[in-house]
C-alpha cells in the first residue's frame, strides 16, 4: 500500500478492533472527562474542595497499578489487562450514572482511576505486540493519532452537551463514557491472536529493572520530557489570562491546534525521521521545548502588539516538539527494554507520567507565584538536562535500539 507507507502508517489489516477501540475509548473520555469535576458537584451535589481531594486520593491510590501490572503482564498478556482497564472503568462510569453517594462515587473515582493506570501501563505493550517487523514506531504513532482524534471530538461534543443546561449533559456524558469503554473492550477481544502474539508466554525470568541502571535514568528524563508535554495545558490558560494582554478565547484555539498536530502528524513525523537514532529525534524534541519556554517567558518583556503572534509562534514550537516525543519516546523505551520482561519494562515506563502528571501543578504554580517567567525558564532549565541525558544514554544503549530498523 504504497498511500500508506508515504504518509507513514503501519499494516492495519487484521487489527482494525485495536484501532477502533483507541479512538472510541478516547472518545468518550473527551466526552466525560472534563465535566468530571463538574459532575461531582451539580449532579452528586459535592463541594467543589471535596471533589477535588476526592479525585487527588483516588489518583493517590492507583500509583501503585503500574508496579502491579508489570508483576503479571508477560503472563497474562498486555491485551487482556487492556481489556480489563476497559471493562472496569465502563463499570465505574455506570456507577457514576447510578450513583449519588459521596462513598460509591470515591469508590468509582478509584476504579477509573487504577483502570486508567492499568491501561496506560499495558497499552503500549499491546502496540509492540501488534506492530509487524519494523512497523513498531508506526503503530505508536498511529495509536497516538486515534487516541488524539478521538479525544478531540469528545471534547468537542462535551462543549455542545454543555449547552443543554440542567444535569442532562453531566449524566449522557457519563452514560457515552461507560459505552465507550464496554464496546472498546468488546472490540479488543475480536483482536486475532495472532495479533498480540507475546500473550501469555514465560520465557524465563525477566532482568531486574532496578539493577538496570541505564533505563532507570531513561525514565528519570522522560519525566522531565514529560513535564513538557503537561504544562502546556496547566500553564497556558493561568498565564494568558492573568499575566498577558491576550484574548482569553486564545487559549482554546492553541489547546485545539496542539490536538490538531497530534491527531495528524505523528505518522508523517515516524515516516520522515524513520531514518534518524530515536535518541536523536528526543534529543530535537527536548532543545525543542527548551526555545519554547524561553520564547513563553520573553512575552512579558515585548510590545503588546507582538503578544499574541509570540503565542502563536510559541504554540506552534511546542507542537513541534511534543509530535516528535509522542511518536518516538515510548518506541525508544519498547526498543532498549530487553525482549524478556519487555512488558515489565513498559508498564514502570508509565512511572514517567504519573510522576510527572502529580508533580506538574505544583511546578508551575510555586514557580508562576515567584515570578510569571520562572516555569517557563525552569520548564527550559529542565528540557535541557533531559536532552543531555538523553545524549549521554545514546552512547551506552546498543546502535541497534535506538535506530529505527
Amino acid at each position: 500500500m504504497p498511500t500508506a507507507t508515504s504518509l507513514g502508517l503501519p499494516n492495519v489489516r487484521g487489527r482494525v478492533p485495536l484501532l477502533a477501540g483507541l479512538a472510541i475509548d478516547s472518545f468518550g473520555g473527551g466526552c466525560a472527562g472534563p465535566l468530571l469535576l463538574l459532575f461531582f458537584v451539580r449532579v452528586v451535589d459535592i463541594p467543589l474542595g471535596t471533589a477535588g481531594v476526592l479525585l487527588t486520593v483516588a489518583t493517590l491510590f492507583s500509583i501503585a497499578a503500574p508496579a502491579a501490572v508489570a508483576v503479571v503482564i508477560d503472563k497474562v498478556g498486555p491485551r487482556n489487562l487492556v481489556v480489563i482497564a476497559q471493562f472496569a472503568q465502563g463499570l465505574a462510569f455506570t456507577g457514576f450514572f447510578f450513583g449519588r453517594s459521596v462513598w460509591l462515587v470515591f469508590l468509582c473515582a478509584l476504579l477509573t482511576t487504577s483502570g486508567q493506570r492499568v491501561f496506560w501501563s499495558a497499552i503500549f505493550s499491546l502496540l509492540a505486540d501488534v506492530a509487524d517487523e519494523g512497523d513498531r514506531d508506526r503503530w505508536f504513532g498511529l495509536g497516538g493519532m486515534m487516541q488524539a482524534a478521538g479525544f478531540g471530538l469528545g471534547a468537542l461534543t462535551a462543549g455542545a452537551l454543555l449547552a443543554i443546561g440542567g444535569d442532562a449533559p453531566f449524566l449522557i456524558a457519563m452514560a457515552v463514557n461507560a459505552v465507550t469503554f464496554y464496546l472498546a473492550g468488546f472490540l479488543l477481544l475480536r483482536l486475532n491472536a495472532a495479533h498480540h502474539k507475546r500473550a501469555v508466554q514465560d520465557t524465563g525470568p525477566a532482568p531486574l529493572l532496578r539493577k538496570d541502571k541505564a533505563f532507570l535514568v531513561l525514565i528519570g528524563a522522560n519525566t522531565l520530557l514529560a513535564l513538557c508535554t503537561m504544562l502546556l495545558g496547566v500553564g497556558l490558560p493561568v498565564y494568558v489570562a492573568e499575566a498577558l494582554p491576550a484574548p482569553k478565547w486564545l487559549i482554546g484555539v492553541l489547546l485545539a491546534a496542539v490536538s490538531v498536530v497530534l491527531a495528524t502528524g505523528q505518522t508523517l513525523v515516524v515516516r520522515h525521521t524513520e531514518k534518524r537514532r530515536r535518541t536523536n529525534v528526543i534529543i530535537v524534541a527536548g532543545l525543542a521545548w527548551a526555545v519554547w519556554g524561553v520564547l513563553m517567558a520573553s512575552l512579558l518583556r515585548v510590545p503588546t502588539a507582538l503578544v499574541v503572534p509570540g503565542l502563536i509562534l510559541a504554540t506552534a514550537v511546542f507542537a513541534f516538539g511534543d509530535v516528535l516525543h509522542a511518536a518516538t519516546g515510548n518506541a525508544l523505551a519498547a526498543a532498549v527494554a530487553p525482549v524478556v520482561g519487555n512488558g515489565k519494562y513498559l508498564s514502570y515506563w508509565q512511572y514517567s507520567f504519573t510522576f510527572a502528571s502529580i508533580l506538574v501543578p505544583a511546578f508551575f504554580a510555586q514557580l508562576f507565584e515567584m515570578q510569571h517567567e520562572l516555569p517557563w525558564l525552569g520548564i527550559s532549565l529542565l528540557a535541557l538536562i533531559a536532552a543531555a541525558t538523553i545524549l549521554i544514554l545514546d552512547r551506552v544503549f546498543p546502535h541497534s535500539t535506538t535506530q529505527r530498523q
